[in-house]
C-alpha cells in the first residue's frame, strides 16, 4: 500500500483527534505516517481520553508544549509546520507518497512568525512551482485563480497574462475537456456596463484554448448562474476568481464530502475542507472524518499517477 504521511495540523483543535478516530479505517487505505512529537501525541491523546493504536506511526517532529485548546497560540502555530514540513519532506525522498495535511490555524502561523499564510504559498516556496488551489468531491470542483489575499485586491490580480498562464497549468494539471471560467462581476460585467476584467478574463481564455488547440475553457460565466443543478449537469470544473466564489457554493452544496487538491506540484498534497473547529475541539462532541478520509483516498488514487519532476 502507498505510505501516505500526514500533518497533524493545529494541537489546539481537532486535527489529533480526526487522525486518532479515523485511523482503523485510514490504514485499510494506505501505511499512514502521522508527523507529531511522540509526547504531544500522548498528551493530546490523554486529553481526549482516547488510546494510541499500537500501529500508530510516527515521525518525530516538534518541540513539546502546552497543549490550550480552542486558543490561537505560537507554539501551536510552530508546531503545526514543522509537522507540515515533515511531511513534506519525507514525501519530497521518496519516504511517503503523498501529503494529507490536517487543518492549520493561519494566525496561529503569523504568530510564531511563519511567513507563509497557509500549506499552498508554503508549497509554492518549498518545492519551487507555482501551485494551484482545487477544492471539491466527484460532483463539483472549484479551482481558485485568487486564494488568500483581501477581497479589495482581486481586481488588480486579473490580467490577461497571468489568467493565461494559470489556465495552461489548470489543462496540464488535469487534461480534462471541459472547464467553466467565471468572470468577476455581477452579470459577468454585462458587456462592461458593471466593470471591465471580464474583456480581460475572455482574452484569457480565448488565448488559452489557441494555445491547446482544443475548445476546454468557456466563459466568462455569470457567478450567481454557474452553479445551479442545470449548469452542474454540464461541467463539474469551475475556475473561480477569488476564494469564497468558489468556496462559497461548494461548501452549501458538499461540506462534509469535499477535500482540497493542489494542483501543480512534484508531489501530491490533499486535506480535508474545513478548519480547526475551535469551537468543538476536545469538547466531547466528536467530528466528522467524512471530508478527511475522503483527503487519504484522493491522495492514495493521485499518488498512482505520474508526477512532475523537481
Amino acid at each position: 500500500m502507498k505510505k501516505i504521511a500526514i500533518s497533524i495540523g493545529d494541537l489546539n483543535g481537532i486535527g489529533l483527534e480526526i487522525a486518532l478516530r479515523a485511523h482503523e479505517e485510514v490504514k485499510t487505505l494506505c501505511n499512514p505516517i502521522y508527523c507529531i512529537n511522540e509526547t504531544m501525541l500522548q498528551w493530546g491523546a490523554a486529553l481526549l481520553g482516547l488510546n494510541v493504536p499500537m500501529d500508530f506511526t510516527t515521525e518525530e517532529c516538534g518541540e513539546v508544549f502546552e497543549i490550550m485548546p480552542s486558543t490561537v497560540s505560537a507554539k501551536a502555530g510552530e508546531a503545526s509546520f514543522d509537522s507540515f514540513a515533515t511531511a513534506v519532506a519525507l514525501t519530497k525522498t521518496a519516504n511517503a507518497d503523498a501529503v494529507v495535511t490536517l487543518p492549520i490555524n493561519k494566525e496561529a502561523w503569523n504568530l510564531a512568525g511563519i511567513v507563509y499564510k497557509g500549506h499552498t504559498d508554503a508549497l509554492e516556496d518549498m518545492l519551487g512551482c507555482e501551485a494551484i488551489m482545487m477544492l471539491g468531491c466527484d460532483k463539483l470542483f472549484t479551482i481558485l485563480f485568487t486564494h488568500h489575499i483581501p477581497l479589495k485586491d482581486v481586481s488588480e490580480q486579473i490580467k490577461t497574462k497571468v489568467l493565461h498562464r494559470f489556465l495552461i497549468n489548470t489543462y496540464e494539471s488535469l487534461k480534462i475537456s471541459h472547464i467553466g471560467v467565471l468572470g468577476l462581476n455581477p452579470h459577468a460585467g454585462d458587456g462592461g456596463v458593471i466593470g471591465g476584467e471580464e474583456v480581460k478574463i475572455a482574452k484569457a481564455i480565448n488565448r488559452t484554448n489557441e494555445e491547446i488547440n482544443r475548445e476546454v475553457f468557456f466563459g466568462p460565466l455569470v457567478p450567481d448562474n454557474a452553479f445551479t443543478d442545470k449548469s452542474r449537469a454540464k461541467c463539474r470544473y469551475f475556475v473561480c476568481m477569488y476564494h469564497d466564489q468558489g468556496l462559497i457554493p461548494l461548501k452549501a452544496l458538499y461540506f462534509e464530502e469535499s477535500v482540497n487538491i493542489t494542483l501543480g506540484l512534484p508531489i501530491t498534497r490533499t486535506s480535508p475542507d474545513h478548519g480547526t473547529a475551535f469551537d468543538i475541539a476536545y469538547k466531547g462532541r466528536e467530528p466528522s472524518t467524512k471530508s478527511y478520509i475522503n483527503a487519504v483516498k484522493e491522495a492514495v488514487k493521485r499518488s498512482e499517477k505520474p508526477m512532475l519532476d523537481f
